[in-house]
């Protein structure tokens, strides 16, 4: 069950780049859950699967060397929605379709994973903790830097261009 959670449905056995896989299989399960339970279902779901992922990485990493193995994804999933909250807040705000906003999921995806792939300042602190706190921190931090992206975007885009 824990290998289920942490590699979020085995999306992070699919390579290359299986972080990747993890945060591109978080996209339809994030519209899943905003289409089911709304923006206030999507916003307690982050912090459950923090709190799962933080759980079923402790038991997946239990007495081996490496702390972050790359199979283990379900940290990009609670990272790539923290991405994600403000363009879930732009559709509930708005009305829009969910695709409508499409240029904040891309901005969402690549920021995070541009922001995970990097670890510039605090992601790259919590991913040397070397702990299974550590592999989920990296990614809220990461997630929480891009969603900044994502709000500077609109903010740019429809506060300064107009559009």
């Amino acid at each position: 069950m824990t290998n289920l959670i942490a590699t979020f449905f085995y999306s992070g056995l699919l390579r290359p780049a299986p972080g990747t896989w993890g945060s591109l299989a978080a996209l339809p399960a994030a519209a899943a859950i905003y289409w089911i339970f709304g923006l206030v279902g999507f916003l307690l779901a982050i912090p459950a699967v923090f709190a799962i992922g933080w759980w079923a990485t402790i038991k997946e990493t239990r007495g081996k060397d490496d702390h972050d193995p790359s199979e283990i994804v379900i940290d990009e999933v609670a990272g790539q929605w923290i991405a994600l909250v403000p363009v879930f807040i732009g559709i509930s705000h708005s009305g829009a379709g969910m695709l409508a906003l499409w240029p904040g999921w891309v901005t969402a995806f690549v920021a995070f994973r541009a922001f995970d792939i990097l670890k510039p300042g605090p992601v790259g602190w919590a991913d040397r903790r070397g702990d299974a706190l550590g592999v989920m921190l990296d990614d809220v931090i990461a997630g929480i830097f891009a969603a900044i992206v994502v709000m500077l975007g609109a903010w740019i885009s429809h506060g300064v261009l107009g559009i």
